[in-house]
């Protein structure tokens, strides 16, 4: 992130109205992230985009990981973007940014899931399961008094270690099994718990859009997994 402590007064300290209005404001941008996720998986579907990139990818582990790279990569960019807190253009373009890519690496994905496996009905089922969880553990976050720096080192090895997974499986065909979607759940439940918390103690309110996009990735990639999860039961 591009803010400084010492430069922005975070949401702790200001009078409880402004700090539940700052929360207010970040799943507000969590909503829109989500629609502007939508309508343009819609448009992928439409024009054939998702079809071609499944085509594309379907088997080929080294396009996938080409295109990994580039999600990350935008990822990077559009989360950079939407802490910019002296251009509110540019945080709305990292916003509706981290939207498309995450359309964009769904797609393939959604693709085989509704064409291929015509399991649409899992999706629908994944959605309620992953939107409960969030629920339920963004709750946790906001009552908790406990103190949930500590998962912070969990998060960093935890996504090291899945990286270098995941990586190895598209490089050498690897398959790593539900195990590790169960595994890959969990962490981003506890990315959600020490994420919620941190911005209810730490951000600054300019942030809701840039909170808005951190917890936003993390929900995307628990239902990408929980989707998984339910299509293999």
């Amino acid at each position: 992130m591009s803010y400084s402590p010492s430069t922005y007064t975070p949401v702790a300290s200001l009078q409880e109205s402004d700090r539940v209005a700052f929360m207010v404001k970040v799943y507000q941008h969590i909503g829109l992230c989500i629609g502007a996720f939508m309508a343009i998986e819609y448009l992928f579907f439409a024009s054939g985009i998702a079809e071609g990139l499944y085509d594309m990818l379907a088997g080929n582990g080294g396009a996938w990981l080409l295109f990994l790279g580039l999600f990350m990569l935008g990822s990077w960019m559009g989360t950079q973007a939407s802490y910019d807190f002296d251009n509110v253009g540019r945080q709305y373009g990292g916003l509706f940014g981290i939207a498309a890519v995450e359309a964009l690496i769904f797609a393939p994905f959604l693709y085989y899931v509704f064409n291929v496996q015509q399991a649409a009905g899992d999706v629908w089922i994944a959605a309620v399961i992953t939107g409960m969880g969030f629920a339920g553990l963004s709750f946790t976050a906001w009552t908790t008094r406990k103190d949930l720096s500590f998962l912070r080192p969990i998060l960093v090895w935890g996504g090291v270690a899945a990286m270098v997974l995941i990586v190895s499986a598209l490089i050498f065909g690897l398959n790593i099994g539900t195990w590790f979607s169960v595994a890959m759940v969990a962490l981003m439940g506890i990315s959600i718990l020490y994420n919620t918390q941190k911005i209810l103690h730490s951000y600054p309110e300019q942030a809701y859009v840039g909170a808005a996009v951190t917890l936003f990735a993390s929900l995307m990639t628990m239902f990408w997994y929980i989707l998984q999860i339910v299509m293999d039961r």
